[in-house]
């Protein structure tokens, strides 16, 4: 049996409050779960103790193999009781593809409107050359 540690919804709506706890990856996001092992209240003030963690049995429930969700690694990491590797995604921050092909389409023609611009300020000259 696989484990996640990751959130349960709770609160009503359009007020989250959430339950980390410790699940099969094959149950529903807020079905059946094993253990609670901490809370989170995200209406909270960033200063105020938004998430509260029973750390030894996360330490217990990490030895026994459960994989933290990403949110959830963050939270640990907070409490320093897991190592969250930095993520990189480089590619994030660049448009989507009907995007860059606006763009491309835009390039070309003020390349070629350059070009114009160009050929016809050297025609002239020329013509006076002769």
């Amino acid at each position: 049996m696989s484990l996640k540690i990751r959130l349960a919804r709770a609160g009503s709506k359009k007020r989250p409050y959430y339950h980390i706890v410790i699940a099969d990856v094959r149950s529903p996001r807020d079905g059946r779960f094993i253990e609670i092992v901490g809370a989170w209240n995200p209406l909270l003030p960033k200063d105020a103790e938004r998430v509260k963690v029973d750390a030894d049995r996360v330490k217990h429930w990490l030895g026994n193999g459960a994989l933290p969700t990403d949110r959830v690694a963050r939270f640990l990491d907070a409490a320093g009781l897991t190592k969250r590797e930095a993520r990189s995604n480089p590619t994030k921050a660049l448009p989507g593809k009907k995007a860059q092909a606006r763009l491309d389409a835009i390039k070309k023609a003020q390349e070629e409107a350059a070009a114009a611009i160009a050929a016809a300020t050297a025609a002239p000259e020329e013509g006076a050359a002769s």
